[in-house]
């Protein structure tokens, strides 16, 4: 098998034996065609298949250089070929290669025995060149032995094939070598031997040919991830047939594209025929030999890197022994630019020596620092009355490659002018010595959110403060599909606008579950998530579930059940969107944890929380978006949600003094503009209550 630099493999020729042609002892023929041998050179551009670096004209020439030159001016082709082929030449013989047409050379032979140099012609010449031309009467097939071939079919193929040769007509002998090539190209004969002979009618052109054998059986070596099955069906409709070459040629161009469109390296190395009709399918199949990691510096200068290559190399999917798929390793540099630590990263393949197998090399550049300082701001949807209320300001320390293992620690604030968040996250995205990619996070919060979504007051803000700790262990256990297993410990409890706890609202409605200052639970959490291809409006499907557990006397005991799913579909240049979210809530749970329904996540044309506060709801959207110009769309859009009557049964009843309609829907229009952070909506509104509202939102509905 050969290869080059590129790791690519093309394919060795087919092995046939050779035949040398019978003597045929023949009558006395025309003294012009004593010992006529016509012999047709072979097409340079093809190798022959069993010695290297033969160039047959060169050959021919080299063998007449006892006569005149053949392109001297004086130089009659006719006695120079007459005084020199006495000898039986070898047929015509092929190779077969992925690129090369299956002819190779071809050889010609008209004999008969006595040579009388000074025969006359019998041939005329014609048109302005010199070649000669001789009437010939009938045209035969034979086999190689010079008997009637045994099947009819064969036969037809090879009259089928001819062009020029045809009784009664004057040939050359270039005519004559463009049928043979037309005969051997039709894949069904091994060898063709045309044969002058004279005859009492006239000249008689016989072709001798040898048919490939019949197909009676495969033996395919190397191919360890092409399915048999495929081979099989490849070659399954020549079982018991004659061999014909260019469906060989056709199999081995399937197989070939077979690897191609996996991205495997990987093609058909040889093919050869054996005897009792079977054929021998060698495959060459790339396979890794090792990986490694280089550093490199930004000008492409090798370099010390920080991150441990172990760290790096868990991530590929690409292993020692596999065949190596371009398409694996395109999504193995992916998931190393996915860690966030690399800024570029590309994978070289190189031959491994004579192994016949390949290394691959990973260039990888690190980002200039793992840590540092950042700030920013956002919008926090969930808070819509006051003058610049929703602004929040953020800052964070951090550091993404802890320890060169791509471990992620930070420190974050985020301030606003009602809400705040301090925390503390650290991250080990893949736990050193398991083999299932789990992650582990820890975190602790301190968080002041508005607690208007459920407990709006006329009277001023209301926060609800809550400190959290918790540990979250996390990891694919499907394609697309991602668990989360974790144990969280929180207290919760409601201040004024002062900072001040207190236990009811303005309608006298309890803020906390247990009639303390706080509620304490600890809640074990279960999730999963489906992510289709990842594009915006590809299918989402979410379901979550926190149980709390009675360590203690006074913690809460319930039971909460939340999923959400989105679909998107393509309608010609528009875009349809439908998603659903609903949930239940068992037992006895805080109610500032009640389902808030309405707002820009929910049901549009309402404020945040309006529609209702619920133990259980439901929330459907149909949205269909269409392209305006450049990265802006326009959108139409229609919600519609309910608490499905489950709002009083809520502690405090809070939506019903703040007279919540507890289902409602909404329609109205839109714009999106594509941008790294996601689509950016600007959304305007109608509810069932004949009320307009404008929504902003950031990336697509929860």
């Amino acid at each position: 098998m050969l290869q080059n630099e590129d790791v690519r493999f093309t394919s060795s020729s087919i092995k046939l034996p050779l035949f040398s042609p019978p003597h045929l002892h023949l009558r006395t023929p025309n003294p012009f065609f004593a010992n006529l041998h016509l012999v047709v050179q072979n097409f340079p551009k093809f190798p022959h298949p069993f010695r290297q670096n033969l160039n047959p004209t060169a050959a021919f020439l080299r063998t007449l250089s006892k006569f005149q030159h053949p392109f001297h001016q004086k130089f009659n082709p006719q006695n120079a070929i007459l005084q020199f082929l006495r000898k039986p030449i070898i047929p015509f013989s092929w190779n077969l290669s992925n690129t090369s047409p299956l002819l190779c050379c071809a050889s010609i032979a008209l004999s008969q025995s006595n040579l009388d140099d000074s025969a006359p012609s019998l041939g005329t010449k014609t048109g302005s060149g010199n070649e000669e031309r001789v009437l010939i009467s009938e045209v035969l097939v034979r086999s190689k032995d010079g008997e009637e071939l045994e099947r009819k079919d064969l036969e037809s193929e090879v009259l089928n094939a001819l062009k020029a040769c045809r009784p009664n007509s004057a040939l050359t002998v270039q005519e004559v070598q463009e049928d043979v090539h037309r005969i051997i190209a039709s894949g069904y004969f091994c060898s063709c031997m045309p044969v002058a002979v004279d005859t009492r009618d006239g000249i008689r052109l016989v072709f001798q040919v040898e048919p490939n054998q019949e197909f009676h059986g495969l033996v395919c070596e190397g191919a360890n991830v092409l399915p048999a099955r495929f081979i099989e069906d490849s070659f399954r409709d020549g079982y018991g047939k004659i061999v014909n070459i260019k469906r060989i040629d056709e199999i081995i161009s399937s197989i070939n594209g077979w690897y191609m469109e996996r991205g495997l390296f990987g093609a058909v190395s040889g093919v050869e025929m054996l005897s009792g009709g079977m054929i021998k399918l060698e495959v060459s199949e790339a396979e890794v030999n090792n990986i490694a990691i280089r550093f490199l510096d930004k000008t492409g200068e090798p370099t010390v890197g920080k991150t441990r290559p172990e760290t790096i190399l868990r991530q590929l999917t690409t292993k020692k022994g596999q065949v190596y798929s371009m398409l694996q390793g395109k999504r193995d540099v992916d998931t190393v630019l996915a860690m966030g630590i690399m800024e570029d990263v590309s994978i070289i393949p190189q031959p491994a020596g004579d192994t016949g197998k390949v290394d691959l090399v990973m260039n990888v550049v690190e980002r200039k620092s793992g840590g540092g300082i950042s700030a920013g701001g956002g919008i926090s949807s969930g808070i819509t009355s006051g003058p610049l209320a929703g602004l929040i300001g953020s800052c964070a320390i951090y550091h993404k490659n802890l320890f060169g293992r791509n471990q992620k620690l930070n420190l974050s604030l985020e301030r606003g002018q009602v809400d705040s968040v301090f925390r503390i996250n650290y991250t080990d995205p893949w736990i050193e010595g398991d083999d299932k990619r789990t992650s582990r996070s820890i975190m602790i919060q301190n968080s002041r959110t508005p607690g208007t979504l459920v407990h709006n007051q006329p009277d001023g803000s209301l926060t609800i403060g809550r400190v959290t700790a918790g540990i979250e262990y996390s990891r694919p256990f499907r394609p697309k599909w991602n668990g989360t297993a974790g144990i969280i410990f929180q207290r919760a409890g409601a201040r004024d606008d002062k900072g001040s706890p207190i236990i009811r609202d303005y309608y006298s409605s309890p803020l906390t579950a247990s009639g303390n200052t706080h509620d304490d639970m600890l809640l074990a959490k279960l999730e999963t998530v489906y992510t289709g291809s990842g594009d915006p409006g590809s299918s989402v499907f979410v379901f979550n579930m926190d149980q709390g557990l009675p360590v203690w006397s006074d913690w809460l005991v319930f039971n909460r059940v939340n999923a959400r799913a989105r679909k998107g579909l393509a309608l010609g240049p528009m875009h349809l969107l439908l998603s659903f979210s609903g949930g239940h809530v068992v037992g006895n749970f805080p109610p500032h944890e009640a389902f808030a329904i309405g707002g820009t996540n929910s049901v549009r044309g309402y404020e945040e929380g309006a529609v209702g506060s619920s133990r259980s709801y439901v929330v459907g959207c149909g949205e269909i978006s269409f392209p305006l110009m450049g990265p802006v769309e326009g959108a139409v859009f229609a919600d519609y949600g309910s608490d499905l009557g489950s709002g009083p049964s809520v502690p405090g009843d809070p939506a019903g003094p703040r007279r919540k309609p507890g289902s409602g829907y909404g329609c109205g229009v839109g714009i999106r503009v594509d941008s790294p952070l996601g689509p950016l909506r600007l959304e305007y509104a109608f509810n069932d209550q004949r009320t307009g509202r404008f929504h902003f939102g950031v990336g697509l509905r929860n």
